[in-house]
């Protein structure tokens, strides 16, 4: 039996560095290390083909002149950020004036930007073409598959084109896996792009229909996806399907010891009580209940100082309007996008607590990341973070940001961090670990597949971590 892990999203697009493409990477790069029992081949799906990845990344020769698909993905992921940047300046320019009160100003403001958008729409596409069709010969060459052979989705597929590839493969005898990172498209569509949730909700009824099973990032989602199939499929055809987890890893693989850290992280940290939010700024990650939070503690006089980290995502222009206009900021509140694993590294191991009030996560890397070097973590109480935080984390509600405050100030005064347990109890899997994890129990799955049904019981033991 040989496994085929799907990494093609990453392969094509090496500079994009966030949680999916973080695990992705991490166990691609540790299928080496572990002690499988079955051969496990990183392979992309291209052109109606499958190649396998003899390297994930450019080599670092490369660095100064990137390889053809680096410029590819780079320039077209350059186009897409320049249109976005293009309408996030509309949305704001409508409402200013002399557009606000005025309709027809606005509609010619309008056809003006969408006549910018096109110009870039233009390029942009034919660098998807043409990315479509290239494949690096000296990063992957191509590979026959066999009957028995396991294909493992484990990329962020839904962006994909392979379907029927896959399908094609599945014909000739190769059972699908696919590893499923959270449902928050079908679950809270409201927090998500609408062209986002279109594609994922036709994504998720294929592969439904097509995988043999399905393994999750925490025991919460799996018993998501294995609800949602009982009612996509009824209880009966799901039956046939199974439905597994397995745990992330937590190093930061991207930090480079000699690197520089910028001047204005240091200095954010030098004496003050720093509490850190890692994620992409979206309206799922809640970044305004912290913001509230904090603005009630720096009213009653506490210093406490506030940091945003990570990229700016969509539906939050007024959020981040409200950030760089707000009186703190520079003060006791601070935002960084696009720090290198490094300097995530210093603020992790520099700062007082992780805040992380998440309206709804598959897993929440960072929180794993944090907690693994010694920052104790206070999230909000929903159960993947119980499932991953235990009685190691303070939980608050997200009713009322009074309940994180109270945390905080407990936690100021008295210098004891306000958890059951001590985070030194508290213990985690390397990514050696996670990959061996996955690959261990996807092959105990599909070797079940042509066995008779395993006992609950041996299943309950199995899936004990």
């Amino acid at each position: 039996m040989r496994f085929l892990i799907e990494c093609t999203y990453v392969y094509e697009h090496p500079q994009d560095n966030s949680g999916i493409q973080r695990v992705v990477r991490n166990i691609v790069n540790n299928l080496k290390q572990i002690n499988a029992s079955a051969e496990c081949i990183p392979v992309i799906l291209k052109n109606g083909k499958v190649y396998r990845v003899t390297q994930l990344t450019p080599p670092s020769k490369d660095r100064g002149v990137a390889s053809m698909q680096t410029w590819l993905s780079q320039n077209h992921d350059r186009c897409a950020r320049l249109r976005n940047r293009l309408w996030l300046s509309y949305a704001k320019r409508e409402r200013q004036w002399p557009f606000h009160n005025a309709p027809l100003l606005r509609f010619c403001l309008r056809q003006c930007y969408r006549a910018l958008s096109a110009s870039l729409a233009i390029p942009q596409k034919l660098l998807a073409l043409v990315s479509l069709n290239y494949v690096d010969q000296s990063r992957a060459i191509e590979l026959e598959c066999h009957a028995g052979d396991t294909l493992v989705l484990l990329d962020s597929s839904w962006h994909a084109d392979f379907f029927s590839v896959a399908e094609g493969l599945k014909a000739k005898g190769v059972g699908i896996v696919s590893v499923i990172y959270d449902l928050i498209p079908l679950t809270h569509p409201q927090f998500c792009d609408e062209g986002l949730v279109r594609v994922f909700e036709q994504w998720f009824d294929w592969i439904i229909r097509t995988a043999d099973g399905f393994i999750a990032i925490s025991e919460t989602i799996s018993n998501q996806v294995q609800t949602e199939a009982q009612w996509r499929l009824g209880r009966e055809v799901a039956a046939a399907r199974w439905f597994d987890h397995f745990h992330l890893g937590s190093e930061l693989d991207q930090a480079n010891p000699a690197a520089v850290v910028r001047q204005d992280v240091q200095q954010m940290c030098k004496k003050r009580s720093v509490y850190l939010m890692v994620s992409t700024i979206e309206p799922r990650k809640n970044h305004a209940y912290l913001l509230k939070a904090f603005e009630a503690l720096w009213a009653e006089g506490d210093e406490v100082a506030l940091c945003f980290v990570g990229k700016i995502g969509w539906k939050t222009q007024e959020l981040i309007d409200r950030i760089v206009n707000h009186p703190e900021l520079g003060k006791r509140l601070f935002m960084f996008n696009d720090l290198s694993d490094r300097e995530l590294e210093y603020c992790y191991s520099n700062s007082k607590a992780l805040v992380f009030p998440s309206f709804v996560e598959g897993f929440g890397l960072p929180l794993v990341e944090a907690m693994q070097r010694g920052l104790p973590a206070m999230a909000s109480d929903i159960p993947v973070f119980r499932e991953i935080g235990g009685e190691s984390m303070a939980y608050f509600g997200l009713s009322e940001p009074e309940t994180l405050c109270r945390l905080v100030r407990n936690y100021e005064n008295t210098g004891v961090f306000p958890a059951a347990k001590s985070l030194k109890e508290w213990r985690w899997l390397s990514w050696k670990d996670s990959a061996e994890q996955l690959m261990a129990r996807i092959t105990h799955r599909m070797a079940q597949n042509s066995q008779p049904q395993a006992t609950p019981e041996q299943d309950a033991d199995f899936g004990r971590v």
